[in-house]
């Protein structure tokens, strides 16, 4: 008699930020989830948005040493009026994206609706409504002070909900550059 093998997965949310950066880490084993840790990583006491950037992949890369995840998923900005905040945002999401692609770790973007669709079955739900979601799912008892944390833990949750609705889809950063050489320099 042969033993089912049961597929593991660690899924690492982060939801950038240039004050605070929220990520969340999950294992999914089979159809059970797992909260590893969630928490934030302050930024704003640093000076400089360079030293902020640096903190966040240093940070990211001792998360990924640590945790070992085997994909990354990210929230992907929304749009605001702020051209510079915008671009700052974006560094930061970059940034967060070369320490996984450092490591050859899979990455995969949601947007904010997405993510909260996912968790909430409300596009429009609020940032208190998923951390409530997901203190159900996940059985915590106390949301922490700032929802940056539970954001990317439902960017990490997303991700596992969607993973089987997106087969055969593109499903990382890498694996585009693989299938698209010409479009990639």
């Amino acid at each position: 008699m042969s033993k089912k093998v049961v597929k593991e997965k660690i899924i690492l949310g982060l939801d950038p930020g240039t004050n605070v950066m929220g990520y969340g880490i999950i294992l999914v084993k089979s159809v059970d989830l797992t909260l590893l840790q969630f928490g934030v990583i302050h930024l704003s006491k640093l000076e400089s948005h360079e030293l902020r950037l640096k903190k966040i992949f240093d940070r990211v890369l001792s998360i990924l040493e640590e945790f070992s995840p085997d994909e990354v998923a990210l929230e992907a900005p929304f749009y605001g009026k702020n051209v510079q905040s915008m671009l700052k945002l974006g560094r930061a999401q970059g940034v967060a994206m070369s320490a996984a692609l450092s490591r050859g770790i899979p990455i995969v973007e949601y947007a904010p609706k997405k993510v909260k669709q996912s968790v909430t079955g409300n596009g429009n739900a609020s940032k208190e409504q998923v951390a409530k979601m997901l203190m159900t799912i996940f059985k915590f008892k106390e949301t922490p002070k700032l929802m940056d944390a539970t954001d990317a833990l439902a960017v990490a949750l997303c991700h596992h909900y969607q993973n089987g609705a997106d087969k055969g889809k593109k499903k990382s950063w890498a694996s585009f550059a693989k299938e698209n050489p010409g479009r990639v320099k």
